[in-house]
């Protein structure tokens, strides 16, 4: 009889945890809340329990381990729970983290008093409730913080604030993503950001991997990605790695007889590392279960599961050198009308991988954490460069066409009669897919407006067309009017890039449904705020 194994969540995140497990010969009995999660079928035993409830899932396995085929371990990667995980091992008796230093790595107030009583570099802090909102103030007006949940994970409720302004709204937005009410507000780290993940068996420590993470959009942290390994130099990979291991002893994780867990986002400051976050599990993200294994042959999860089943985990030393690098395509918000590219963007060379999140009616946003994203890419080839050019290759290639009946994308464009340097269409945030100059602003604004003419064209932009800008993912503009003509038949004008002349009118196809229009000053404002998409709504709405 196999041995069993209880793995906590099957989500895709979940799904090279299933798959090692039974590679490794042991029967999966996978735990989700969701009756629906996309990795059911992988396990060989499913069984639909809440994950924050601990003392379920702790009857559960008592259950399984008494009903004669035995329990051997538990274990999760790139779920929040990784507390129930330690409660179960530590109630029944499994190899596994102490609860409480389980608890301390899922707390986020809990974590930094660790780190603040160990003399580790991490911010100054605070916790609020709902109650504390009314009073609360900003110790100095020109101090930059950070809000987010004690309790939740993906960059849910986290976000920049800067003023009295944006604090409450901020505030209240983590509040509602905390599952104990709970809010954390602590002091801006300013610089690069990096992850790390570690295999912890009997308070020894292995790394398994340093990314840089790039991450965008503030005032919140959107991850648009992630490259393994790191490009910084050795000695600041030593210097992120020794802070990563204090914090790790600090939260109790690497105690004698401890086994499991630890990933880490680490900042390099002007000041030297700082310790962001630190948890008690794998990485989500597609790191531990897939761009390490690309970039290095090793599978930290492999590890991971025999250490929960008290075996010394092995493999872990570095068979390659390549690079993996993934990369996420976000949206606008709407409505999903179409999804195409995606084919094109599997068949590149050196493309390992492509999740996709949405499909024809999803409703879409601009992303303000980490689960609202539109879909990832992920490449690998020994060389770094290669790596990173397919992916952002692949990623550009994927095209969404939203339904030019959904106002939220028109709310988005802000499509009205006028724009100029302080116009509200061209906010900080929700950014626009190419940053406008005031000089560029102003030349639109001279332009003509969108209406009737003699034949079909486009009044032409040379100061857009022409100014090498690009959008939030590495499009050019005329890879966007590309795109637009892609997805809409649409003939646009020539940029530099194809073309030496981009001064003409240029003449639509036949059919197209328009007859008498000019397209002129709205027409680039929509492209200009929302890129390829834009665009093509704006079109789409002429219909």
């Amino acid at each position: 009889m196999r041995e069993r194994i209880i793995i906590l969540g099957a989500g895709v995140m979940q799904g090279p945890a299933i798959r090692i497990a039974k590679e490794l010969g042991f029967f999966t009995v996978v735990l989700d809340g969701s009756a629906a999660a996309p990795c059911i079928a992988l396990a060989d035993k499913f069984e639909q329990i809440d994950l924050k409830d601990k003392e379920g899932i702790e009857s559960f396995a008592r259950s399984l381990r008494d009903s004669g085929g035995g329990l051997g371990g538990i274990m999760t990667a790139g779920t929040d729970f990784s507390a129930s995980v330690a409660w179960v091992a530590e109630s029944l008796g499994l190899p596994g983290l102490p609860y409480e230093a389980a608890l301390n790595a899922s707390d986020k107030s809990r974590m930094r008093a660790c780190f603040k009583t160990a003399g580790l570099p991490s911010p100054e802090f605070t916790v609020i409730t709902e109650a504390d909102l009314s009073n609360y103030q900003l110790t100095t007006a020109t101090c930059s913080l950070v809000i987010k949940p004690v309790d939740n994970m993906g960059g849910r409720g986290c976000r920049r604030v800067d003023s009295m302004a944006e604090f409450h709204a901020a505030a209240a937005d983590a509040l509602s993503f905390s599952r104990s009410g709970r809010a954390i507000v602590e002091t801006f780290m300013d610089g690069p950001e990096f992850s790390v993940d570690a295999i912890v068996y009997h308070g020894e420590i292995t790394i398994c991997g340093l990314a840089d993470r790039h991450i965008f959009f503030p005032p919140y942290f959107i991850e648009m990605g992630h490259t393994m390994p790191t490009a910084i130099p050795g000695d600041q990979q030593q210097a992120i790695l020794e802070t990563f291991c204090a914090g790790i002893r600090a939260l109790g994780l690497a105690g004698e007889g401890s086994i499991g867990a630890a990933k880490g986002d680490i900042k390099l400051t002007a000041k030297g590392p700082m310790i962001g976050e630190i948890a008690a599990r794998l990485s989500g993200g597609y790191m531990s279960g897939w761009t390490y294994p690309y970039s290095s042959g090793v599978e930290p999860i492999r590890a991971a599961i025999l250490a929960a089943m008290g075996r010394k985990p092995d493999g872990l030393i570095p068979l390659n050198k390549w690079t993996s690098a993934e990369r996420a395509f976000i949206s606008i918000p709407g409505t999903v009308q179409t999804v195409s590219g995606i084919e094109t963007a599997r068949s590149l060379t050196h493309v390992q991988d492509m999740f996709l999140r949405i499909a024809k009616g999803s409703t879409v946003s601009f992303p303000e954490n980490n689960v609202s994203k539109c879909g990832n890419v992920i490449s690998a080839a020994p060389e770094r460069e290669a790596a990173i050019k397919a992916a952002e290759n692949a990623v550009r290639s994927v095209l969404i066409r939203l339904d030019p009946e959904d106002q939220q994308t028109a709310a988005f464009l802000g499509i009205r009669d006028c724009c100029s340097d302080n116009d509200p269409q061209f906010p900080i945030f929700p950014p626009s897919a190419f940053q406008p100059t005031a000089e560029l602003l102003a030349a639109l604004e001279k332009l003509p407006e969108t209406g009737g003419a003699g034949d079909m064209s486009i009044i032409p932009f040379p100061e857009f067309t022409g100014s090498g800008l690009r959008d939030y993912v590495g499009r050019s503009i005329g890879e966007s009017l590309e795109a637009v003509r892609m997805l809409t038949g649409f003939s646009l004008p020539e940029t530099p890039e194809s073309s030496d002349n981009n001064r003409g009118a240029s003449k639509i196809q036949p059919g197209f449904g328009v007859s008498g229009t000019l397209l002129g000053r709205s027409f680039w404002a929509a492209l200009i705020r929302g890129g390829y998409q834009g665009a093509t709504y704006y079109i789409d709405q002429l219909r």
